[in-house]
């Protein structure tokens, strides 16, 4: 995930880079208070070299926009409805900006009563949702979250998609290392990832997606063209994807992957969907303090051979982002400033 492919790459500072995807989301009808949130999101997966999830999401959250299949003016309502329960309606709006309006609250009760869960619904996400928990292990909490997509992904012994990629993410506070975070799609790949390929004509590996027949392809075009994606690992990824559907939308009261229809919307990218989020005290447990606990396993994890950390790819990213700026190609520059009008 080291430079971005397509041309000669700029390195531009990172509050630069949010400011120019704010001023887009702005130009094209998204409040300011939700342009905020949504650039910094954007901006820190490109960042941390997550470019699946980075600028190269910018003409589609435009296209959707344009398209009235989303408010990008949207208020959330947020209902405290238990000791350790918060449910945001975001409005027809995204997600991001429906969570940064519950947070405080949701943070609060999670520190009280040891755990508490957040049930956003009528929201849309079309971004990566490791921003969504690693602040809350910043915080010294654990945090999981699970948010379900587009149907795209055919289930273990199926014959048809059903599920969306629906995507696990997961954070926890390590003493004297970084959060331990990840976020990974239920699916063999990411649906981006699977966008990327297809723009760059690098064929899959197999197992990965089948055509429009039903017909295993590592053509990842045959993919995005009427085929379909596989979960991982078989059974087991399939269990997790619909284990996702109901935690994000039977749960929440957000809509299944299936329960949406964006064809009167031409241009729409975002799934109408929800996400839950569960966030955890680890400091009223028993014992050593649990970031101690974390260290201990990490340093068991790497003496066993380990040389890669969740996350720890995405770190080494942001450090050289900020030393030298955010890699961006000139081509994709340009781009982002034709948005912007």
């Amino acid at each position: 995930m080291s430079a971005p492919s397509g041309g000669a790459v700029a390195r531009i500072p990172f509050t630069e880079l949010q400011a120019l995807l704010q001023g887009i989301f702005e130009r094209h009808g998204c409040s300011q208070a939700v342009a905020q949130v949504l650039a910094s999101n954007c901006a820190s997966a490109q960042r941390d070299g997550a470019h699946s999830h980075g600028i190269f999401r910018m003409p589609g959250y435009v296209s959707t926009l344009a398209s009235g299949w989303v408010n990008g003016r949207a208020t959330p309502q947020v209902s405290d409805l238990a000791a350790g329960y918060v449910s945001v309606d975001a409005g027809g709006g995204f997600a991001q900006p429906a969570l940064a309006a519950a947070r405080e609250l949701l943070v609060k009760k999670a520190q009280a009563a040891g755990i508490a869960v957040l049930a956003i619904h009528n929201s849309h996400h079309f971004a990566a949702l490791w921003p969504d928990v690693e602040p809350f292990a910043e915080q010294g909490l654990i945090a999981l979250s699970v948010v379900n997509s587009m149907t795209c992904v055919v289930p273990h012994g199926g014959r048809k998609p059903l599920f969306g990629t629906n995507p696990i993410a997961f954070a926890a506070p390590c003493a004297g290392h970084p959060p331990i975070v990840f976020d990974m799609a239920t699916s063999a790949m990411a649906h981006g990832d699977i966008q990327l390929a297809a723009a760059a004509g690098q064929p899959l590996a197999a197992g990965i997606g089948v055509d429009s027949q039903g017909d295993p392809t590592t053509d990842a075009k045959a993919v995005l063209n009427g085929g379909a994606l596989l979960p991982f690992g078989e059974h087991k990824g399939s269990a997790l994807s619909m284990m996702v559907e109901l935690l994000a939308a039977g749960l929440t009261g957000g809509h299944f992957s299936w329960e949406f229809d964006w064809a009167q919307h031409p241009g729409a990218k975002t799934p109408w969907t929800g996400q839950l989020i569960i966030v955890i005290n680890p400091g009223l447990g028993a014992g050593r303090p649990f970031a101690e606990r974390s260290r201990v396993l990490v340093e068991q994890m790497q003496a066993a051979g380990l040389t890669r950390m969740p996350g720890e790819r995405r770190y080494r990213e942001r450090e050289v982002a900020e030393r030298e700026g955010v890699a961006i190609t000139e081509q994709a520059l340009q781009g982002l400033k034709a948005l912007l009008g």
